[in-house]
């Protein structure tokens, strides 16, 4: 089915601009943008994924990851094909990078309802790009927001102000996603990304609009591991989101193209934590090593232990009912309340 797409413009010889990725592709009659999923027919720009979920699943909020955020939370997550980005390392690669369409018929009414039968708080827009699939994550967000659900993105961060300005009446958070500290080289090579530039515009456009942020950075072994980029991603969050943004390091795990490179060592993710926190973040996580203790919480004031973790669960809760250290009274930024334990992992629908 397809769907009008927003955030366009017409231009002449019968060829249009998208105005939602950084990308901002200018797209002939019966052509495709870079994301696949964007076509041009006969002057009119169109989304061929509208309400085509390529998967749906109930997940724990913490999977997202989100840590400060309505933690224990249960979120509907829908996505589906097509990216804006060319990593050589992507885990959902089969949908992301595949060129053929494919999706269920999964409407924005049918979407909240069942994340309402299933338990949920939220929807999240992720295992691909969201942006690339704006209309229908846009018209699914405004519903949610009607029946008391919250709204997650899990990002790439490419996106333009335009389309950051009209999602966030009803985007709540959004965990954008970094990729080897954020070095143009390894965009270029690695992720098919022109300039990185956008990202940090995208995110200072968020933090405008009173979005809860959470950064991540996947560490990649060799090629993107260099602690003086990490070091210099942790300060520029500092500077412009400020130090209480939770920032995750991201153990790489071989994928994709990129089958030879080894998994990220543990002692790399610990000197990066380590080099973040030296930078000012208060908030600094190790993802994908559970049951390390980087994965908690900790008061930033006494370094008392505030959130136990094991994967994405909550194995120990010791905040005040007002997210206050308990020791020494240190007010804790966690946007949202505790939420009674749902599925500690993921519940695939299709």
């Amino acid at each position: 089915m397809l769907h009008e797409a927003m955030l366009y413009e017409k231009l002449s010889d019968n060829k249009v601009k998208c105005n939602l990725c950084a990308r901002r592709c200018e797209i002939k009659e019966g052509k495709t943008g870079f994301c696949l999923v964007r076509k041009n027919d006969g002057g009119t720009l169109y989304s061929l994924v509208y309400a085509k979920a390529c998967s749906a699943c109930v997940d724990p909020i913490m999977k997202k990851p989100l840590s400060h955020f309505h933690p224990g939370a249960l979120v509907m997550s829908i996505a589906t094909m097509g990216c804006n980005f060319r990593c050589k390392f992507c885990d959902n690669w089969m949908i992301s990078q595949q060129k053929e369409i494919e999706g269920k018929h999964f409407p924005p009414e049918e979407v909240v309802k069942t994340a309402r039968e299933h338990g949920c708080q939220g929807i999240s827009y992720t295992y691909t790009e969201p942006t690339i699939f704006f209309e229908y994550a846009y018209d699914t967000a405004k519903l949610a927001k009607q029946v008391g659900f919250f709204n997650t993105f899990v990002t790439n961060g490419y996106m333009t102000p335009e389309a950051v300005k009209t999602i966030a009446p009803y985007l709540d958070a959004a965990t954008v996603d970094f990729k080897g500290g954020g070095d143009p080289k390894f965009y270029k090579k690695f992720s098919s990304v022109p300039s990185v530039e956008p990202i940090y515009e995208s995110l200072k456009e968020m933090k405008r609009n009173d979005i809860h942020i959470e950064i991540t950075n996947l560490v990649v072994p060799k090629i993107g591991d260099s602690i003086d980029r990490i070091r210099e991603l942790a300060e520029w969050i500092c500077q412009n989101l400020g130090e209480d943004t939770p920032f995750h390091l991201l153990r790489f795990h071989p994928d994709y193209t990129l089958t030879t490179i080894p998994a990220t060592p543990v002692e790399t993710l610990e000197k990066a934590y380590t080099t973040s926190r030296d930078a000012g973040l208060h908030y600094v996580y190790i993802g994908n090593v559970p049951g390390h203790p980087c994965e908690n919480t900790y008061c930033p004031s006494c370094r008392e232990l505030l959130i136990k973790r094991f994967g994405f669960e909550i194995t120990r809760w010791n905040l005040t009912k007002d997210m206050r250290c308990p020791v020494c009274g240190q007010q804790i930024p966690i946007k949202g309340e505790l939420h009674p334990a749902g599925y500690s992992y993921p519940y695939a629908l299709f």
